[in-house]
């Protein structure tokens, strides 16, 4: 099995939601985050006349862990979706997962993941 973190553009996150659902991935988690990326050269954005910084960038964090025939699927639809092609589009990492367990059945590895997506 293998894990995807990824982190995208919160104007991005509604259109990888819809991606990832055509790519039959129903389940991930998700979470806000922020960081300084090579755009913090610029420190401040003037923007109606009001001065904001820019140093912490606002992002989605998503998390699934899913077989690993889906993973090369899932990359694909979320750089589809997240793609702009301006610094800032985001990163995907992937990592191997040794085990996993659901814990309201007690099933284990690839049987634990869920729904048609085989994720979990």
């Amino acid at each position: 099995m293998k894990k995807i973190e990824a982190i995208v553009r919160t104007s991005k996150f509604e259109d990888v939601k819809t991606e990832l659902k055509n790519c039959g991935i129903d389940f991930f988690s998700y979470w806000e985050a922020s960081g300084v990326g090579s755009e913090h050269l610029q420190m401040h954005h003037s923007y109606r006349g009001t001065i904001y910084d820019t140093q912490f960038i606002p992002r989605i964090f998503l998390s699934i862990v899913l077989k690993d025939s889906n993973l090369a699927k899932t990359i694909n639809c979320i750089e589809k979706a997240a793609f702009t092609g301006q610094v800032g589009d985001g990163m995907i990492f992937t990592y191997n997962i040794e085990e996993s367990v659901r814990i309201s059945n007690g099933a284990r590895g690839e049987a634990s993941t869920a729904g048609p997506g085989d994720q979990i």
